[in-house]
C-alpha cells in the first residue's frame, strides 16, 4: 500500500502512476487532530463541499450528517469523541480529498456497524478504483468485485468475483481435478496423507462439527434479524448502540467458528 501511494520506495523495478491519479489512503493508525478543535472546524479546513463519485454535491454539514455527526454534534471539541467517532472523522477527511483511488487498511477493525453500513453505501456509488485489506469477508462480500489471491513465490491471481464466490470456485475445481484427472488426485491424496496423517475425526470432533454447523445457522439468522431492526428506523440511540455492538461480535464468532468448521470439514 505505501509502494502504491508513493510513501515507500521500491528496491527495484517502476511503479507508474498515472498523471489524473489521486489517493486516498485509510491507515489503521489514522491521524493526530488536534483537541481544542470542533469536529466542524476539522472538515472546513479541506473543502466547503464534497463531491460524490456520481456527481452529487453535498455541503460539508451534510456530508458530516450523512456519517453519523448530526448537527449538533459538529461543534464538539475533538478532545470529546470517543475513539470510534475519532476514526469515522478521520474517514470522513479521507473521503473528503475527492480521490479517485482509494486504499481502506483494515476499515472493519474501528469502525462500527453503522458507520461501515454508510460506507458501503458510498462506495457503491464510488467512480474509481478501491483497494481493500481486510480480514471480515462480509464487508469484503459487500463491497469488492475482485480479489488478488496470493498464492505464493510471487504468484498472484486476479480473481473476478468477491470471497465467498472465490470459495465457492475452489471447490468445484477441487471436485473437477478429482473427476477428470485421477492421477493428480491421487498425488493430491498421497501429499494430504503426508502432511495430514490425521484420517478421519474422533467422536467428540464429530459431535463438535455437527454442532458448529448449528451455531453458524444460528448466528447468520441472528445477524440477519439484527441488521434488519438496524435498518427499520424505529430503534432509539440506546437500543441502535446495543444491536450494533451484538452484530459485531456475531461477525467475530462466525470468523471462529467458520475457520474450525474448515478446519474440521477436511477430515468428514
Amino acid at each position: 500500500m505505501n509502494l502504491i501511494t508513493g510513501n515507500l520506495s521500491e528496491d527495484s523495478g517502476t511503479i507508474d502512476t498515472g498523471q489524473t491519479i489521486v489517493f486516498g489512503f485509510y491507515k489503521q493508525q489514522g491521524i493526530q487532530f488536534k483537541p481544542e478543535q470542533r469536529v466542524i472546524d476539522v472538515v472546513q479546513e479541506i473543502a466547503e463541499v464534497v463531491t460524490l463519485g456520481d456527481g452529487r454535491q453535498m455541503g460539508v454539514k451534510e456530508f458530516l450528517n450523512f456519517f453519523l455527526f448530526p448537527f449538533d454534534m459538529q461543534y464538539t471539541p475533538i478532545s470529546k469523541l470517543s475513539g470510534g467517532e475519532k476514526r469515522r472523522l478521520y474517514l470522513v477527511t479521507v473521503l473528503m480529498l475527492k480521490p479517485n483511488f482509494l486504499i481502506l487498511d483494515e476499515p472493519t477493525n474501528d469502525l462500527d456497524i453503522m458507520t461501515l453500513t454508510v460506507l458501503e453505501e458510498y462506495l457503491a456509488s464510488f467512480d474509481g478504483c478501491v483497494i481493500v485489506v481486510s480480514h471480515d469477508r462480509f464487508f469484503m462480500d459487500q463491497v469488492v468485485d475482485h480479489l488478488f489471491v496470493f498464492k505464493g513465490d510471487g504468484e498472484i491471481k486476479d480473481f473476478p468475483g468477491n470471497y465467498s464466490h472465490y470459495r465457492e470456485w475452489l471447490t468445484k475445481t477441487e471436485k473437477q481435478v478429482q473427476k477428470t484427472n485421477p492421477q493428480k488426485e491421487k498425488q493430491i491424496q498421497t501429499k494430504q496423507r503426508q502432511d495430514k496423517p490425521k484420517t478421519k475425526l474422533s467422536f467428540n470432533e464429530k459431535r463438535e462439527y455437527e454442532q458448529l454447523e448449528k451455531d453458524i445457522a444460528n448466528l447468520e439468522k441472528e445477524k440477519e434479524e439484527l441488521e434488519t431492526e438496524i435498518s427499520s428506523g424505529k430503534l432509539s440511540s440506546d437500543d441502535l448502540i446495543e444491536k450494533s455492538n451484538r452484530i459485531c461480535e456475531i461477525i467475530k464468532l462466525l470468523d471462529e467458528k467458520s475457520d474450525r468448521w474448515l478446519e474440521l470439514s477436511e477430515f468428514v
